[in-house]
């Protein structure tokens, strides 16, 4: 059977900063917010989190206030371990304590552009000696490295590998992923604007960036679609579609953290080498979040 704690929407939650310095209190208000909104479980330090401008240290601490935020009301997918050394990820695995946290996302190798049997090995791996599921992320878009169809299948057979967030883009590799995968796989949308027609293909729900601002109204958008109830979706989904253009026009997480700022969750501070968002997109991405209400 399929992990039903992974259908629905995930939250990518942000990292916020002040000063420079990892907001606590911003991050906790972020949790307890998307919580009693109805998202289904959290996903800290992937790319949303800025996890690649963190140190050990700053993502252990990202990790405790995460923890004791949530207080096991949800599952927590752990996203820290994604780097381009396999031997270096398997060591931290092997040294990290895993209480608390359901699975980890990891991200194809960047940089190196391994080969599919590359990925395959590297994947195999990581899951061989991991205590918690894994689950693959294929993002060509930062990675330069596509995991194809025939390799995301392959690796669907290892028993700890559970599930993929699929941010691709490509629909006939994600329909292909999804008439032939094992039924106990699991596939999430990684990119929120098309997570609908996803569902459509059978997908079970996404990994979300826009959810760390208006978690109501996306979470209420896919489960509808889940439930077949395609009306209402479209009508919600409808509602946000003005408002990703100006998410992701100076790239991710710089415009969801202008929105998380304009909604009164913390500031816009992101780390070099992004920066805030400029001051005509904020302006248009207000006038869009003003649009939903």
């Amino acid at each position: 059977m399929a992990d039903s704690n992974l259908k629905g929407v995930g939250t990518a939650l942000v990292t916020p900063f002040t000063h420079g310095i990892i907001d606590d209190d911003a991050l906790g208000k972020i949790i307890n917010y998307n919580i009693s909104e109805g998202v289904n479980f959290l996903v800290p330090l992937g790319t949303t989190g800025e996890t690649s401008t963190l140190t050990t240290k700053e993502c252990k601490q990202v990790m405790h206030t995460v923890l004791e935020s949530n207080n096991g009301r949800l599952p927590i997918v752990c996203g820290m371990f994604a780097k381009n050394n396999t031997k270096a990820v398997i060591d931290a695995i092997k040294e990290y304590d895993f209480e608390g946290i359901h699975s980890i996302l990891l991200a194809s190798p960047y940089y190196n552009k391994p080969s599919q049997a590359g990925l395959i090995a590297h994947f195999r791996s990581i899951a061989d000696i991991s205590p918690v599921p894994v689950i693959l992320y294929n993002v060509p878009s930062r990675t330069s490295v596509n995991i194809n169809a025939e390799t995301t299948l392959a690796l669907a057979e290892h028993p700890n590998i559970i599930a993929i967030k699929e941010a691709s883009g490509d629909f006939n590799l994600i329909m292909s992923v999804l008439k032939h995968k094992p039924a106990d796989f699991i596939v999430l949308s990684g990119d929120d604007p098309i997570t609908m027609p996803m569902i459509a293909c059978g997908s079970s729900g996404v990994i979300s960036v826009i959810s760390n601002a208006f978690p109501g109204i996306f979470s209420e958008s896919v489960n509808a679609a889940l439930r077949g109830d395609y009306k209402k979706a479209k009508s919600l989904n409808d509602k946000l579609l003005d408002v990703h253009k100006w998410l992701y026009i100076e790239g991710n997480p710089v415009g969801i953290k202008s929105a998380l700022s304009i909604m009164g969750f913390g500031s816009d501070e992101v780390r070099l080498p992004l920066v805030s968002l400029s001051e005509s997109n904020r302006k248009n991405l207000e006038m869009a979040i003003k649009g939903l209400y």
